[in-house]
């Protein structure tokens, strides 16, 4: 995906959360650090820009909360809310969907802040390869990929540049 197929995606994206909610009254998005947290500001903006009001977001670090990582960062693993998560709709937003595991961290990263009314999900590329029964709501684009394979996310905020790509994994990965 380059910068246009991104922004077309994020522009589609918008489109649906507004139409499977009835508009973004009682929602909140949730990006999880680092590159979903630049998609939730990309998504937040474009939703203000269609319905003329502001949606909050707040970010997500969920490092403490990974099962699949020995070390934590000491201080790492909070979630950052403008407003109270209860009885919101949370929309989550992550780069890739890959094993679902980062879901599931963000998940209870979410439950530690308040219980919402739901929480949806919303990806820039799903790749597949589920190790947990999580599925996207909203997808940018689906990329099979096999398990050798890497998916690539760059942002201009981070990276100096909008782009998503496969990359053959390293040896010894």
């Amino acid at each position: 995906m380059d910068e246009t197929a991104i922004r077309r995606a994020l522009t589609r994206i918008a489109h649906e959360i507004l139409e499977r909610n009835k508009g973004i009254e009682g929602c909140v998005l949730a990006g999880i650090k680092t590159r979903g947290v630049y998609l939730a500001k990309r998504l937040a903006e474009r939703l203000e820009s269609i319905e003329g009001t502001s949606i909050p977001w707040g970010e997500l670090d969920v490092t403490n909360y990974r099962d699949d990582k020995e070390d934590s960062a000491q201080g790492a693993g909070k979630a950052t809310f403008p407003v109270s998560i209860q009885g919101k709709k949370v929309i989550l937003f992550d780069d890739v969907l890959y094993t679902g595991r980062t879901i599931r961290a963000a998940m209870d990263a979410i439950m530690d802040c308040g219980r919402p009314e739901s929480i949806q999900l919303a990806v820039l590329a799903d790749r597949g390869h589920r190790e947990l029964p999580i599925r996207a709501d909203y997808i940018g684009k689906n990329v099979p990929t096999s398990r050798a394979e890497e998916i690539e996310v760059l942002l201009t905020e981070h990276d100096g540049t909008d782009l998503v790509r496969i990359l053959q994994a390293r040896e010894g990965n």
